[in-house]
């Protein structure tokens, strides 16, 4: 079949919108009709060359949609269920998986190839096969998803909120929960209140964290943020230091969560500083690969015993995360809606991204027309 679809079609090539050929659904995967794609800033720093993927590529990897046929021995979803799609897909069968971290899935090593896990494409430009971010490529009309990466949902669920949860949402949330591992009275400060790290904020709050600054160049950010459950802001990493010397007694915060769109060695020398002895600094946000971000004190990190822990997708597990995120959203203690700044259709993505850039939306959403 034919599929409309957004993508990068080499390097340092604009987001085009073409038409492409897609596969029927092989042993374990499904055809899948997108409804909505969040505009995840990962995507973006594969145009702008911080992260370079094998091209060309479909774009997208936060979406949303209904299972239209699947192929044989598929077992999590069937035709008619609606489903959010992860970009980490999980086997079930590998060691990481096994251990209760699905995150950490093997398939990942596949990611920024975007093929599926029996490493061949479903998108084809004529005779050239073109991936899909993630394994995903959720700027589609449709598209044909491995059944390790889709996750059934409640059909009550609309589908621009339950595609944030395929990756910003479960990312932020997750690197407070779970890898910062917030405790109830913490004072948390948040580097960058994006698409990710304002999630991050909401769940530092829901941990029961007494303090939580968020910092953030942006004014918009910074009150979006205290919004959904900020105590203090700051526009800087200096400011945010005397505010958390302040509340700490100059003790320093107990946990720093770096979500920012670029990662830079001052920003992680900066959480560093921030922390107090024992304290935690999660490095959730990314650059270029290539490019050194961390320079510390090795006496410092020994005598003080800080911590620096990356996180992956929150170190969340996306069967059990996904659906335990969009409970929280239905009974109201986790906000999706509001996250939403602007919708987009599919030919505006290129907009999309210069708005994003230009710090206009939290989260902007691509809903798709068919």
């Amino acid at each position: 079949m034919k599929t409309n679809a957004v993508a990068l079609m080499g390097p340092g090539r604009d987001w085009e919108l073409v038409e492409l050929e897609l596969d029927a659904p092989r042993t374990a995967e499904a055809l899948i009709r997108f409804e909505a794609s969040g505009l995840c800033h990962t995507d973006e720093h594969s145009h702008q060359g911080d992260m370079v993927p094998r091209f060309p590529i479909v774009g997208g990897h936060e979406g949303a949609g209904v299972v239209e046929a699947v192929g044989e021995g598929v077992t999590r979803v069937k035709p008619g269920d609606h489903v959010v799609c992860s970009f980490i897909p999980a086997c079930g069968k590998c060691r990481f998986c096994a251990r209760g971290r699905s995150n950490l899935c093997d398939y990942g090593a596949l990611l920024m190839v975007g093929c599926l896990p029996d490493e061949t494409f479903r998108f084809h430009a004529g005779s050239e096969d073109v991936g899909g971010m993630f394994g995903l490529g959720t700027f589609s009309q449709y598209g044909v998803i491995s059944e390790h990466a889709l996750v059934k949902i409640d059909e009550d669920i609309p589908f621009e909120a339950a595609a944030l949860v395929g990756c910003g949402v479960p990312t932020g949330w997750g690197s407070a929960v779970y890898a910062a591992n917030v405790e109830p009275g913490d004072t948390i400060a948040i580097y960058g209140v994006g698409g990710v790290g304002i999630n991050a904020v909401q769940g530092a709050v829901f941990a029961g964290a007494e303090y939580v600054v968020a910092i953030d160049p942006l004014e918009n950010k910074r009150e979006f943020a205290k919004r959904l459950g900020a105590t203090h802001s700051a526009s800087s990493a200096d400011e945010a230091q005397q505010i958390i010397t302040e509340l700490t007694r100059g003790v320093g915060a107990d946990k720093a969560i770096i979500t920012a769109g670029l990662v830079t060695e001052d920003t992680v020398s900066a959480a560093y500083a921030a922390i107090s002895k024992g304290g935690t600094v999660v490095l959730t946000g990314v650059n270029n690969p290539a490019l050194k971000t961390i320079s510390i004190s090795g006496f410092d990190l020994t005598v003080m015993e800080k911590r620096i822990q990356g996180s992956l997708l929150g170190s969340c597990n996306p069967f059990d995360d996904v659906p335990r995120l969009l409970s929280l959203y239905k009974s109201g203690h986790l906000k999706l809606d509001e996250l939403i700044t602007q919708r987009y259709s599919l030919d505006q993505v290129g907009q999309a991204y210069e708005d994003l850039l230009a710090g206009k939306n939290i989260r902007g959403v691509v809903i798709l027309e068919h």
